[in-house]
């Protein structure tokens, strides 16, 4: 199931701010956005930097950095260096659940751009920069905003091929500096400049929510941005909630709103399992789901994660373990593959989950599943290992009923709706031609990260989903293969 291209839709629950105006706008342009939001206040540095500190404003990307002290390293380092920090929008959002950042690039580039342009004026900045993913609406949005307005430095889009690792901080950087789009495989502080940032600037870099976020709170003050929210984390959030078949629903509530509400207001239901944070975030049994409090601390204290604020929630009409298979084994293909985890954890993992679905693998498979991502937890360049882990391991345990009926014999008996949304795909495949195998196993040994062997010798699967990183290997057991029975596909 593929998002859709336009915009999503918007709801709330409680007071609009990020949302304001959208209910009677298809998109905010700078007009409209003038009589929606209030006049934009220009704070200096210390006042910006205090603003930001009194409403621990972070980072809504994911991590929850505070903004307001990568902001004072990104200023400290400028003041040391001589140098005028880079300011960079971060709205290529590359995993398929999340569409939050993607809406407000679409429809309210403004108050995104409102941020960006407080900061760069109070740091004295030396450029604007959005990154936005190829082919989405804010490809053409963002820069009909920027035309319509003065801005404090000079600015520009960079669009990003979507993938899901382009989101990572590190990628967008790279992708900015025209490198290849996949994060570092030697972290450096954006902030401290040189190779983490933009030309080797001092770079300040937060998603299209944080950057609106900060906006907001400019025109409120620190005492009316509190007015809503829990006292640790006050103001609003914006949650993707995923309805299959339906596109994706972006909803702006107060942190700490109960789950249950936002699956109402999504028109869901708490099914067999709800998925919090995206697919890197954690699921969560039903039971404990519907009064779950959306905020950091409230999910932390049940073993979730509230991440860029991606919901989905799994029909009892699916198979679970089967949706599951579906997004690792394209978690794995979205990999830079430049590090251990990457490149053998992840595939592994993909494969061991596979031969579950199928009512193949057993206990055996059960536990190579979990020694695959427990081998690549706390081991990779970039967190894309551990989300990845931290998706399957919490749904191995929530829909334990579902995987104990697959090790056990031939499964659920429930078909893949494919209720969990992907992309279409568009990536190569290595297709096995069984009337010609006969299993030499060659291609296990030129590309072991690719094929996985049974114990006769012949490969497990008979489409391998290839990444980039991995064609050059797949190439080699295509031309290799003595049966002549591997073929390389791309969709038409």
């Amino acid at each position: 199931m593929s998002a859709p291209a336009d915009p999503p839709q918007v709801r709330r629950l409680g007071p609009a701010r990020l949302t304001a105006g959208l209910d009677h706008f298809q998109r905010l342009d700078l007009h409209s956005h003038l009589r929606v939001h209030p006049p934009l206040p220009h704070p200096a540095r210390d006042d910006l930097l205090d603003l930001a500190e009194r409403v621990d404003l972070r980072g809504r990307g994911g991590a929850g950095f505070p903004f307001a002290r990568k902001a004072r390293a990104a200023v400290a380092t400028a003041e040391r260096t001589g140098t005028r920090p880079v300011i960079v929008v971060n709205g290529s959002e590359g995993e398929p659940p999340s569409a939050k950042d993607r809406m407000l690039l679409a429809r309210a580039p403004h108050l995104v751009l409102d941020g960006a342009c407080l900061a760069a004026s109070a740091f004295g900045a030396e450029e604007i920069v959005i990154g936005v993913a190829a082919g989405s609406p804010g490809e053409v949005s963002v820069p009909a905003a920027l035309d319509e307005r003065d801005l404090p430095c000079p600015a520009r889009t960079v669009c990003l091929p979507e993938r899901f690792v382009s989101g990572e901080s590190s990628a967008l950087v790279r992708g900015v500096n025209g490198l290849p789009v996949h994060p570092a495989a030697v972290q450096a502080r954006a902030t401290e400049g040189g190779t983490g940032g933009v030309r080797r600037r001092p770079t300040l870099l937060s998603n299209a929510e944080t950057w609106a976020q900060l906006a907001v709170a400019a025109r409120l003050g620190p005492g009316a941005y509190a007015s809503v929210g829990t006292t640790a984390e006050p103001g609003t959030v914006l949650l993707t909630v995923n309805r299959p078949w339906l596109g994706p629903l972006v909803v702006e509530a107060p942190f700490g709103t109960e789950l249950g509400d936002v699956l109402d207001a999504g028109g869901l239901r708490p099914g067999d399992g709800v998925l919090v944070g995206g697919y890197h975030g954690a699921w969560l049994d039903p039971a404990v789901a519907v009064g779950a409090p959306l905020s950091r601390t409230g999910l932390a204290e049940l073993g979730g994660t509230l991440g860029a604020g991606a919901i989905a929630a799994l029909p009892a009409e699916t198979c679970a373990l089967g949706e599951i298979t579906r997004v690792a084994a394209w978690l794995a293909s979205e990999s830079a593959g430049q590090c251990g985890p990457c490149r053998r954890g992840l595939p592994d993992a993909a494969e061991a989950l596979a031969a579950l679905t199928a009512g193949t693998g057993g206990p055996a498979g059960l536990e190579d599943v979990r020694r695959a991502l427990g081998g690549a937890q706390g081991g990779g360049a970039c967190s894309h290992p551990d989300g990845t882990a931290r998706f399957v391991l919490s749904a191995l345990d929530v829909f334990a009923r579902d995987v104990e009926a697959h090790v056990a014999g031939p499964g659920c008996g429930r078909p893949v709706l494919g209720v969990l949304p992907l992309p279409r795909d568009e990536g190569a495949h290595l297709e096995v031609d069984w009337s010609r195998c006969a299993g030499h196993g060659l291609c296990g040994v030129l590309a072991p990260g690719l094929i996985r062997l049974g114990p006769h010798g012949y490969p497990t699967s008979t489409t391998v989903p290839v990444a980039p990183w991995q064609e050059h290997g797949a190439r080699r057991a295509v031309n290799q293969c003595p049966a002549l029975a591997l073929h390389m596909r791309r969709p038409r």
